[in-house]
């Protein structure tokens, strides 16, 4: 159940252009970002608070409207205005408890990622019933198919939301601090889970903050301070001075 095949990783390529957004002519978010990047890849979006990460997200996940109002530039996905392949692009947001205060088994959780197939009618075909049964495996979360999502750790409920992703056949998954609130061993998993999904072809974007653990966990880094402070491979963007000065680094 490979996402993109790696020999043609180049035709499932996100592309920023001249990306600015505005909340208002006196607030501007972000300013003229421009880089692109394939499937196979775990791209780190670093940056202060206000820096402009949850800014950018929006605008990937169709939050923010782009090119629209004081909104300037493109984002393209396999070299189409993103907004057309919304099945194809997955979000999962920060935990909070709204979301797992829901009478939703895990496995019910896993089949919303079918929903955009199977419509209102919720009729599961074999097809979508073995995506959802894969999903669940490829997640280890088969044990735990019919246990409430309120029952779970932090850990195991990202799981669950990543696992309705890979349900969705989202190729591009964009996640919002996952780290955030997990005990070492549950981000020790979900750091492992994120090379796993890359390594199948998936396309993994996260906003970050430990940057102890930007190197274990990424092997591309776009570094923001309202506009593009630097981007490419970790362990170059991580080296340089101007980034190091922007995220309070000191040697």
């Amino acid at each position: 159940m490979e996402c993109c095949n790696h020999n043609h990783s180049g035709e499932h390529e996100l592309v920023v252009k001249n990306l600015s957004v505005s909340y208002s002519a006196q607030v501007k978010a972000i300013s003229n970002l421009n880089f692109s990047i394939t499937c196979g890849h775990r791209l780190a979006l670093l940056g202060a608070n206000g820096a402009g990460k949850s800014s950018l997200i929006k605008a990937l996940v169709g939050l923010i409207p782009v090119n629209k109002g004081l909104n300037q530039g493109e984002v393209l996905w396999r070299g189409e205005p993103l907004t057309k392949s919304t099945q194809e692009i997955a979000y999962l947001p920060q935990l909070d408890k709204h979301q797992t205060a829901v009478p939703f088994s895990v496995r019910e959780v896993v089949a919303m990622g079918r929903y955009p197939y199977v419509g209102n009618t919720r009729n599961y075909s074999q097809h979508d019933k073995d995506e959802i049964d894969q999903a669940l495996e490829l997640m280890n979360l088969q044990n735990l198919a019919k246990r409430q999502i309120d029952e779970l750790s932090g850990g195991q409920v990202q799981r669950a939301f990543i696992a309705r992703a890979i349900a969705q056949k989202a190729h591009v998954l964009i996640l919002d601090e996952p780290l955030n609130g997990l005990d070492v061993e549950s981000r020790r998993q979900l750091i492992e889970l994120m090379h796993t999904l890359s390594y199948r072809g998936h396309l993994v974007i996260s906003s970050h903050h430990d940057l102890r653990t930007v190197h274990e966990t990424f092997d591309k880094a776009l570094v923001l301070n309202k506009e593009q402070v630097a981007f490419g491979d970790v362990a170059e963007v991580m080296k340089q001075e101007e980034v190091k000065q922007c995220l309070g680094i000191i040697d």
